[in-house]
């Protein structure tokens, strides 16, 4: 069978891997001074913080409505036998819930909750493009791919809480004390939603390379065959400590990097890093 893999922008993942898996992408809506802008194709996450360097508001996000959803689902629905679209956690947006609506028009369509964000979703997606290049059926892909929702371990450190505490996500307070007291939190995506972790204190870069460590080291428990260490604009310094940390493990054979789209940098912001990885 031909099956065509689609997913949000908010898998974040790369020109290259797109191009390679043959993926098409949605992109959501990026909202900045009451405008809208498509994610990655009107406005990059380099223009979201220049804007907020500048003084500009913080930008916000809008779901893909069922509409645009209808009309890609139309087009590819004939071109191809199948067409699997995989969606950002119906926990953090109205996504899932508007790809359902509008795959209802079509007996070929299929829509699923990849019960997270990033490059968590990414690499969801990236199992299915490989299912589908195998000739597994649209059917199998969907059901593997829902039992491997719960096994993705995706988080990240962020080092500073401004974006989050302008986005209203945290107290002004909250954001003063932790950057004055150095704390860098870990954002963990669990049961398709987010939590914080553990707070690691200190120089940015040593809490990097700490954190990396601690997420992959002493485990037996981790599918080894593809990691992702998923940045928003980020000093070089603080990724080379990542993927340093990341080949001391020794164990993937696949270490990926991408930058995180503007959907995660519009919470964020600057200097947020994490590592993606499957269980097995």
């Amino acid at each position: 069978m031909n099956i065509k893999i689609t997913a949000d922008s908010t898998c974040d993942l790369s020109k290259e891997l797109v191009e390679k898996y043959d993926i098409t992408i949605v992109p959501l809506y990026i909202i900045k001074d009451g405008k809208e802008y498509k994610d990655s194709l009107e406005i990059t996450p380099k223009d979201i913080f220049d804007h907020v360097a500048a003084g500009g508001a913080i930008t916000s996000t809008a779901a893909v409505n069922s509409a645009d959803y209808s009309q890609i689902f139309s087009q590819l629905s004939k071109e191809y036998d199948a067409v699997i679209h995989i969606n950002i956690s119906a926990g953090f947006s109205s996504c899932y819930q508007n790809a359902c609506i509008a795959a209802e028009e079509f007996d070929n369509v299929y829509v699923v909750d990849s019960r997270n964000l990033s490059t968590g979703s990414g690499l969801i997606v990236l199992r299915a493009a490989e299912m589908a290049r195998d000739g597994v059926s649209p059917k199998e892909i969907v059901d593997s791919l829902n039992k491997l929702t719960s096994k993705v371990e995706a988080s990240f450190v962020v080092e500073k809480l401004d974006y989050l505490r302008k986005g209203g996500r945290c107290s002004a307070l909250a954001a003063l004390g932790a950057n004055l007291l150095s704390l860098r939190p870990c954002i963990e995506v669990k049961d398709g939603k987010m939590s914080v972790g553990k707070k690691y204190r200190g120089k940015y870069s040593a809490c990097i390379e700490k954190y990396v460590t601690e997420r992959l080291s002493d485990r037996d428990d981790i599918d080894t065959s593809r990691i992702f260490i998923t940045h928003s604009p980020s000093d070089k310094e603080i990724i080379d400590i990542a993927h340093k940390a990341v080949k001391k493990c020794g164990k993937f054979e696949e270490i990926l990097e991408t930058e995180a789209g503007c959907t995660v940098c519009s919470h964020c912001g600057p200097n947020t890093l994490g590592v993606l990885f499957i269980r097995k």
